[in-house]
């Protein structure tokens, strides 16, 4: 469902991703993990089409991202770090302007909604603006914005920081509940959450890929622990 080949972008001097290679079919959920800075954000606004690549190109749901960028977008969702919200807006209003930026029906957006509410569990904040909800409902909002249309690939920026340990658990039971339909990549920098969402583990550092394995291996290979391979690999040790 996504085929990325030569992936590669630039900003001025620095090279943020390059020559970035990966598959993903339906039913895996990534991990693109990597330190701060080694372009894994790069690399999924380009997949999103926020941004276009000086090199390489991708497939996502077939659609080529540079010449099809209007197909890709109604084939994701997308969940950046900080989800543009309008605080305003109560979470169902809010809702209502996503189905109507994704062309969901008038006949169709109630039910909808419903679903997304339901996944995400928003019904006790359905109601609220969103400038008064906690930090956790509004990543949740960010989720269900995602979900609207039942997009077949899900990209989610660090969809569990800053949350408590009982909500990081409640957003990666959504995940993988959904994870059987869909491709998904999940970035982050927290590596527990590799073992308790992904199937399949990529580690960018400095712009490419140096490693594709998955969380078991990388556990195997660290002596146990995935915080020293992942250490010691993007820091160049062997």
């Amino acid at each position: 469902m996504i085929n990325v080949k030569n992936l590669s972008k630039r900003f001025g001097p620095i090279i943020a991703v390059d020559d970035v290679s990966f598959q993903i079919k339906k039913g895996d959920v990534l991990g693109f993990i990597g330190p701060n800075g080694a372009g894994k954000t790069t690399t999924m606004r380009m997949l999103a089409c926020l941004i276009q690549p000086d090199g390489g190109t991708a497939l996502v749901n077939g659609f080529n991202i540079v010449e099809k960028p209007l197909q890709v977008r109604y084939s994701i969702g997308y969940m950046p770090e900080n989800t543009p919200l309008y605080g305003e807006m109560t979470t169902l209003s809010f809702l209502n302007f996503v189905c109507d930026v994704r062309r969901v029906s008038k006949k169709k957006r109630d039910e909808e909604i419903e679903r997304v509410v339901g996944i995400c569990s928003l019904h006790s904040v359905r109601h609220q603006t969103i400038e008064t909800l906690s930090k956790g409902y509004k990543k949740r909002v960010g989720l269900a914005q995602a979900l609207v249309s039942d997009p077949p690939v899900l990209i989610l920026d660090e969809p569990t920081d800053g949350l408590d340990p009982n909500q990081k658990r409640d957003v990666r039971d959504m995940i993988t509940s959904m994870a059987k339909n869909k491709a998904i990549i999940v970035s982050t920098h927290i590596l527990e959450e590799l073992e308790a969402t992904c199937n399949r583990s990529i580690v960018i550092s400095r712009g490419s890929i140096v490693a594709d394995s998955t969380p078991a291996e990388f556990r195997e290979t660290g002596g146990g622990s995935i915080d020293r391979y992942f250490e010691n690999i993007t820091r160049g040790e062997n």
